[in-house]
């Protein structure tokens, strides 16, 4: 996002808890001081070969849809294999030039793994069944690690993790997109 100075991401966070994983994302759009949309869908239901899969992408959204359908293509050559889709697109990402330049990251989730994807070839699994990527997603991070130890649901904790995040980022508003996968 260097190269356009002033343009601002988004929110993303996934949460896996109890049987199932939820992915949630806020809808502000920012370029520089101004808000451009409010209501922008950054999580996506995707169903490459009949598999269930949810995807939050942060950054450029022409490139987070490029890589949403590179990965959808991955899906499809290894059906119900998340993580070898996930590793054959990183892989692409940082060894192709076209690639090299997308500007995102993706949170993905097939209800039983959560991965973090990003162009410098990583494949992360969060250590705390909580990640969050995106302008707040430091906030949400940590507003999420803490409630996991209560009795909330995922879908609970990603809501409140999110409005945390939305109180302190500027660039995340309340607006949000939830899917939920059961594992």
């Amino acid at each position: 996002m260097s190269d356009f100075p002033g343009w601002h991401g988004t929110t993303i966070i996934g949460v896996r808890k109890g049987g199932e994983v939820v992915i949630a994302g806020d809808g502000q759009v920012s370029l520089g001081q101004t808000v451009i949309k409010g209501t922008a869908r950054k999580v996506r239901r995707l169903s490459p070969g009949g598999h269930d899969i949810v995807a939050g992408f942060a950054g450029s959204t022409a490139d987070a849809f490029t890589l949403l359908e590179r990965l959808e293509t991955k899906l499809e050559a290894a059906p119900g294999q998340l993580q070898r889709a996930c590793v054959e697109l990183a892989k692409d990402w940082r060894t192709d030039k076209y690639l090299q330049k997308l500007e995102a990251m993706l949170i993905v989730t097939d209800g039983r793994d959560l991965y973090v994807v990003t162009g410098a070839g990583d494949v992360l699994e969060p250590e705390h069944d909580v990640t969050a990527i995106g302008s707040g997603g430091n906030y949400a991070l940590a507003a999420g690690r803490a409630l996991m130890d209560g009795d909330l649901s995922a879908e609970d904790i990603a809501r409140r993790a999110m409005a945390i995040a939305a109180d302190i980022c500027v660039y995340t508003n309340g607006s949000l997109t939830v899917e939920r996968l059961q594992a």
